[in-house]
């Protein structure tokens, strides 16, 4: 490390080790020296690809077995050796053939080496007839690098995990063993890194949706797909009411479709070309193939084309929690954060292009008012553009992607160009928000769509008596109600605000003589609307308040005879430390009413 938090670079530049292009090549750099020290420990082992990702890295290995935890150990340790001796990174260039004889035994970077200059280019090497490699010491890998001046410029690093990882991501080549691990501009940027992840650990939305009885993963349904028990269904529903409330507010119809659809269907709106590896196999029926829906637009865009339109009807929003079944790979499947089964709130606008841009900016005041009650403070904007894989010509594409940039300086937010991100029909807005722990979610997005329009002929009669084509603006707020259920779980770590919290409120009777007061007052507050447990079990009141405590429910109250010939009760509220004593029912009452109402976060 240099001076002034910069870092030397193996060609003789520095960069400053805490920005992002600094950080990247520390971890970058560290992966190497990961697959150097697992080369030295295990000879033979061979190796395949190692980059740098969010806050840390990973490294791909075959060794003919699993790693253990005693595995990272000695790997750790022997990799701080390997910095300690400050061993330079050198780069060099060779031809395809020079980097196959280098790798003769490295049957993975043979492959991505024969890749070079081919269709598939490869993701380390270069994309000409030069191989790239770096050294240090006796060992090589194929990189583009850039790498630091030497493995002694890597202040701060942590193995953290094995995991499996099929060859390129496909369920069909070999299985490897993935070393995950983590590297810092400094210890304490380490340390704080880990701490982070610690507290993450603790907030992991399965985790908790095991212990607050949320939802469950059967193995009888299969990967990725789910059951939401009551607690869970509690909270989905209350998502779904305010989506519903907000959405009806805001000038949307309501609009349904079934869950399957003929092929015709998907052949005329691009899926079965572009979208078919992520569908499920079709089923024959009535001599036709049928297909499960991945989407809802072609079915929105079939309620548009049943009727003549005018300009004069233009825009018309529709809104759906549409359910929709994607086949998505195994080894991508995390919890509610990536189902195969999700219901979106899904919308689509017809609109004028004179009215495009406005139509856009209702849509991103929309979502940050959305998100904003969910508790999430400022968005992250990427305007995604066109990508490898899109129907429709460039000259349509210059025109959504203008229009959304130009709702994107209307609205006056910063964002950022994420080239190539966009959907296969059209470029997109995706919005992020950051959790309570400074991770970063990406949930809604905003896509406009000239192509679908086209593809079933829609048209509106203009002023003019002429036909005319609409605009397709496609958007989900939440992006898939499993998902942004999981993001709050991890968010408030459980602890919802009150009117999300599947319990609002458990009543704890001090003893059984209290049983029939406390029943009475829960029945009170279910008839005003609130969601109420009351705990009628045998064990002490201590017991049962701390039961209430772990199931994080907003509000505990204790009913003894002081409170019953008082007529007032003893509140507990999550997280305020010592009880209030004395409250008057009407008042509590009143206000946690408005709380809910208010969808205060408490």
């Amino acid at each position: 490390m240099e001076g002034d938090g910069a870092v030397k670079l193996h060609d003789g530049t520095e960069i400053a080790a805490d920005s992002p292009e600094g950080r990247e090549i520390l971890r970058h750099s560290t992966a190497h020296v990961l697959a150097q020290a697992v080369c030295e420990l295990h000879p033979g082992a061979r190796y395949a690809i190692g980059p740098p990702i969010d806050d840390g890295f990973y490294y791909d290995f075959d060794i003919g077995r699993p790693f253990t935890p005693d595995d990272l150990t000695k790997i750790e340790r022997k990799m701080r050796g390997i910095m300690k001796q400050s061993q330079p990174f050198v780069r060099e260039e060779l031809s395809k053939d020079e980097g196959l004889a280098l790798f003769a035994e490295q049957p993975y970077k043979r492959e991505i080496i024969e890749g070079i200059g081919g269709d598939e280019d490869a993701a380390e090497g270069g994309g000409t007839d030069v191989v790239t490699v770096f050294r240090n010491k006796d060992w090589a890998d194929l990189c583009r690098g850039p790498h630091v001046s030497s493995t002694g410029d890597i202040p701060a690093f942590k193995l953290l995990r094995i995991a499996g990882a099929y060859w390129r991501g496909d369920e069909k080549r070999p299985m490897l063993q993935r070393i995950y691990g983590t590297a810092w501009e400094s210890q304490e940027a380490l340390d704080e890194h880990l701490h982070r992840l610690e507290e993450a650990a603790r907030r992991d939305h399965r985790k908790l949706g095991r212990e607050l009885d949320l939802f469950s993963f059967p193995e009888e349904l299969g990967g990725g797909l789910l059951v939401w028990h009551p607690k869970g269904g509690v909270l989905r529903k209350e998502l779904e009411d305010y989506a519903r409330e907000v959405n009806l507010g805001a000038g949307y119809v309501p609009v349904y479709s079934p869950h399957v659809a003929r092929g015709v269907l998907w052949e005329t709106s691009g899926h079965l070309r572009q979208y078919r590896e992520n569908m499920y196999p079709e089923m024959e029926l009535d001599q036709n193939e049928y297909f499960i829906k991945p989407m809802n637009c072609p079915f929105h865009v079939l309620i548009y084309g049943s009727r003549t339109r005018s300009y004069r009807d233009l825009p018309i929003r529709m809104f759906e929690l549409g359910t929709v079944y994607r086949n998505e790979r195994s080894g991508v499947l995390h919890g509610l954060m990536r189902v195969r089964g999700l219901t979106q709130d899904d919308s689509h606008i017809f609109c004028r292009p004179d009215q495009l841009v406005d139509e856009i900016v209702r849509v991103m005041d929309l979502t940050v008012e959305i998100h904003s009650t969910l508790g999430f403070g400022e968005p992250v904007i990427h305007l995604s553009t066109r990508p490898g894989k899109a129907i429709g010509d460039t000259e349509m594409w210059t025109r959504a992607t203008d229009a959304l940039r130009g709702a994107l300086d209307r609205w006056g937010k910063p964002y950022e160009i994420a080239e190539g991100e966009g959907a296969f029909y059209g470029p997109k807005v995706d919005i992020h928000f950051h959790d309570a722990i400074g991770r970063l979610w990406q949930l809604s997005t905003i896509q406009v769509d000239f192509a679908l329009p086209d593809a079933f002929d829609l048209s509106y009669a203009g002023e003019d008596n002429a036909k005319h084509r609409p605009v397709m603006i496609h958007r989900a707020i939440y992006g898939a109600v499993e998902r942004v259920t999981g993001v709050l779980i991890e968010h408030y770590a459980g602890a919802f605000p009150a009117w999300l919290a599947p319990v609002q409120v458990a009543v704890v009777p001090i003893a059984d003589r209290h049983n029939d007061a406390a029943a009475a007052l829960g029945e009170r507050l279910r008839a005003a609307g609130i969601r109420v447990d009351i705990d009628l079990s045998d064990g002490t009141m201590q017991n049962k308040v701390r039961h209430a405590e772990m199931q994080k429910v907003p509000y505990v109250l204790v009913l003894g005879d002081k409170e019953i010939d008082g007529g007032t009760l003893a509140v507990r509220k999550r997280g305020a430390g010592k009880p209030q004593f004395g409250v008057p029912e009407s008042e509590f009452t009143a206000g946690l009413l408005d709380e809910i109402a208010t969808r205060s976060h408490g």
